[in-house]
């Protein structure tokens, strides 16, 4: 499982094979069961998280007790890295959304991985910068009151975090997905179909959607002045 963490993470895709078993050395095994809080806000985080398998989710809490659910990290997802680079408490707490295992990498072994590596860190600044950029246009979208902006903005943040990758699997149920972007079920499967019946995306499923147009995907997540929420 070490290993596989250790060569299946994009942060550690670029080093060689044997330097990818040096590093899969320090990886600890987790295992999380579904509902189990990984950590808390505030919480001391001296270590990085490779997820293995399963899910895990970020939600951030507000003083009210409402939670709003920043992301979901699936299989070869890292969690804990801006706590690790900026030495900073979490200030989200992290859930598992199902059974999952993790590589766990410690603070101090990271550390000199990384100066053994330099790469890693780059790839690591890399990651969190696609991250934010991905983040600030879905959030520009679920703002708006243009829902098949949200939608499609949903669509192309889980292609870039999967690396380009054109068939997408959504990591919650519709439900979920529809909480998550301020809108119904009834309505998110409307623009969904939409986009399907346009031809710029597939649906395979309950769960997948396959995307045929990608320009036409991103031209769709530009939000329209004075367009509806339903």
């Amino acid at each position: 499982m070490s290993d596989l963490c250790g060569a299946g993470v994009p942060i550690f895709q670029g080093l060689a094979r044997a330097d990818q078993e040096k590093v899969a050395r320090y990886a600890r095994p987790q295992r999380f069961g579904r509902g189990e809080i990984v950590w808390t806000p505030g919480q001391p985080v001296s270590k990085l998280l490779v997820l293995h398998t399963g899910s895990l989710k970020v939600v951030r809490e507000a003083a009210n007790g409402k939670q709003q659910l920043l992301r979901v990290a699936s299989d070869g997802d890292v969690v804990g890295e801006r706590e690790f680079l900026t030495g900073h408490r979490p200030e989200e707490l992290v859930v598992a959304m199902d059974e999952s295992q993790v590589c766990s990498f410690d603070h101090d072994d990271l550390a000199g991985l990384l100066r053994e590596f330099p790469n890693v860190g780059e790839r690591m600044l890399r990651t969190l910068s696609d991250r934010v950029h991905s983040m600030e246009r879905l959030l520009a979208a679920v703002t708006s009151s243009d829902v098949r902006a949200r939608v499609a903005a949903y669509l192309l943040h889980l292609a870039e975090r999967e690396q380009g990758g054109s068939v997408l699997t959504l990591p919650m149920a519709k439900y979920e997905v529809a909480a998550y972007l301020g809108t119904t079920p009834e309505t998110l499967s409307r623009r969904l179909a939409a986009l399907a019946d346009e031809g710029t995306v597939a649906l395979r499923g309950r769960r997948v959607v396959e995307i045929l147009e990608p320009a036409r995907l991103e031209a769709a997540a530009e939000p329209k002045p004075g367009a509806r929420h339903s």
